[in-house]
């Protein structure tokens, strides 16, 4: 009998941890509610350039250097204690028009809902009073929530931005410039949402493959948008659409 209860407690722990890392609702249900953001449907030649785990001192700001070269805007989701050091990039990356979002306070891994919560909080308030701007964008600790995350989090007044599941460069990874370039360049299409890296560790490959990725898609005629174009740009598409029915039903 002893034997039996031990594997049961396993199970049973197993499945709690399970239960509390993942959500049951998916992503259908979630774009429908307006609750979280993957990409947008567009025939606008648009993509939303995301950078995570920042500002780093170097890699951040030759990341803007090159953004501003092509003229391109972009959303970072940046960890609080990371800005907390480095508030003249912040104050910069809103110069240059670009949109600053919420990434949590040390990204750590697996918090509870309210330690989450407390994070998104403390972040908000550094953002806040190095730049005056208030972000109601967040983006989950490695894409990683479970429903009760997405409830607290919406409560708080924001959307949850995660990013094309083809888009991820996995750069953090530091997999080559060439396959950073590669993924991005055969994948990226009107609305994706690409993730890179400014923090976190060495970047300098995705420093080197934005060098690379930024002129063709220029060459293209593609325009590099924050997050929030990005929305703004689906709502004109969904106008578009219904105004197309009504003068056809006309």
């Amino acid at each position: 009998m002893k034997k039996l209860i031990l594997p049961l407690f396993l199970v049973v722990a197993l499945f709690v941890v399970i239960k509390s890392t993942y959500a049951d609702k998916g992503r259908q249900y979630y774009e429908e509610a307006g609750q979280i953001m993957w990409e947008i449907n567009t025939e606008e030649k648009v993509i939303a350039l995301t950078f995570d785990d920042g500002p780093h001192r170097k890699y951040t700001a030759d990341i803007l250097d090159i953004l501003k070269k092509y003229n391109a805007n972009a959303t970072f989701f940046v960890v609080g204690e990371h800005a907390e050091k480095n508030p003249v990039l912040l104050r910069r990356m809103l110069d240059e028009g670009h949109e600053i979002a919420n990434h949590t306070y040390t990204h750590k891994r697996k918090m509870r809902t309210s330690e989450l919560i407390a994070e998104i909080r403390k972040t908000h308030e550094t953002i806040y009073s190095i730049t005056g701007e208030r972000t109601k964008l967040f983006r989950p600790v490695e894409g990683a929530y479970t429903d009760e995350h997405v409830e607290a989090v919406s409560k708080e007044g924001y959307k949850l931005v995660m990013w094309s599941w083809h888009l991820d460069t996995l750069d953090w990874k530091s997999p080559g410039v060439k396959k950073i370039v590669d993924k991005v360049l055969d994948g990226a299409r009107e609305g994706n949402v690409v993730l890179f890296h400014d923090g976190g560790g060495n970047r300098q490959q995705t420093v080197e493959a934005l060098k690379e990725i930024l002129p063709e898609f220029e060459q293209k005629g593609y325009r590099f948008v924050t997050i929030s174009d990005l929305m703004e740009s689906n709502e004109r598409s969904e106008k578009q659409i219904e105004l197309d029915a009504q003068n056809k039903n006309d």
